[in-house]
């Protein structure tokens, strides 16, 4: 009963709590930022203790060599990466723009729209940006061997979300948030969307056996974003998008079914030179020494 009410709920759950927390911010002029954050973070270390009582698969559960590169990436990320990138932005694009074209594209977004009709737009956006970002970064040797990264990981469990290159993290982000401040998105419409999206990418390496349902085909779930780590490109290349499968279904790259929904294998695609079994640091450097960038695609 539990079991089957935790696979039904969790993500619902996650959902409620991260919008709900949002919301009720947004209301009594609560910080919005501490209110996507906190919940976002308890729904992550409720998925890192679910994972021990009722993991998808059991080989997962175990340390294959690559928690200290996750733990040393995740560190780096939330440390330093992510709030570098947060400060920095808006200063990069102020001088690359200018004031005047800057403030002339303010005016872009439709302010005047419902509140939920602009977080949908914000969310088209920033989705449509990264999708292609992360569609490139398997098309490309160069931006494959920086993604080869995130998936050099022979599993998929709760921490590895956020085994990524600080470069292609950067990347990311430029193209999913620059977009949005250029055409004046304001700070609630993005936290917004945030709120409706962080819960999806906080379990979407789960190792958890989560039915989602019809939010499957909405969200890139667990279930969905599994089909995107398989070690071959013909499951692999599938389910490109952030945190919702909008772009995968207009595309056609969208790949999920209620049944048999489950790669065989996780990890790099076969054969590769990329050296996954070395430390974090090793694998960030790589992309400037000699001989790299020659990873199958």
């Amino acid at each position: 009963m539990f079991k089957t009410l935790g696979a039904r709920y969790f993500l619902p759950a996650g959902l409620m709590l991260s919008v709900g927390s949002f919301l009720g911010a947004k209301t009594f002029g609560i910080d919005l930022e501490l209110a996507v954050v906190v919940p976002n973070v308890l729904i992550l270390i409720a998925a890192a203790f679910a994972e021990r009582y009722l993991p998808y698969r059991i080989g997962w559960t175990a340390n294959q060599g690559d928690l200290r590169a996750d733990v040393t990436s995740a560190t780096l990320l939330f440390a330093v990466i992510d709030p570098l990138l947060k400060w920095m932005l808006p200063v990069v694009l102020l001088a690359v723009v200018g004031p005047s074209v800057q403030a002339a594209g303010s005016a872009l977004f439709p302010i005047e729209w419902p509140f939920l009709a602009q977080v949908v737009l914000a969310a088209a956006i920033a989705e449509f940006t990264s999708y292609w970002s992360h569609r490139l970064h398997h098309r490309l040797p160069a931006l494959w061997w920086l993604h080869a990264l995130h998936h050099s990981s022979e599993r998929l469990y709760w921490l590895n979300n956020f085994r990524i290159h600080p470069l292609n993290y950067g990347i990311n982000y430029v193209l999913g948030f620059a977009p949005l401040l250029l055409i004046g998105t304001p700070n609630d419409v993005i936290f917004g969307y945030l709120a409706l999206t962080y819960p999806v990418l906080m379990l979407q390496h789960a190792n958890l056996p989560l039915r989602s349902g019809w939010l499957n085909y909405v969200f890139s779930t667990n279930e969905v974003h599994r089909w995107h780590h398989a070690d071959n490109a013909k499951e692999g290349d599938r389910n490109f998008g952030r945190a919702l499968v909008m772009w995968d279904i207009v595309f056609g790259t969208f790949r999920y079914s209620p049944k048999e929904n489950d790669p065989v294998a996780v990890g790099l695609y076969q054969p590769s030179q990329y050296p996954a079994r070395s430390s974090f640091v090793q694998q960030v450097l790589s992309m400037f020494m000699p001989g790299c960038c020659r990873a199958a695609l």
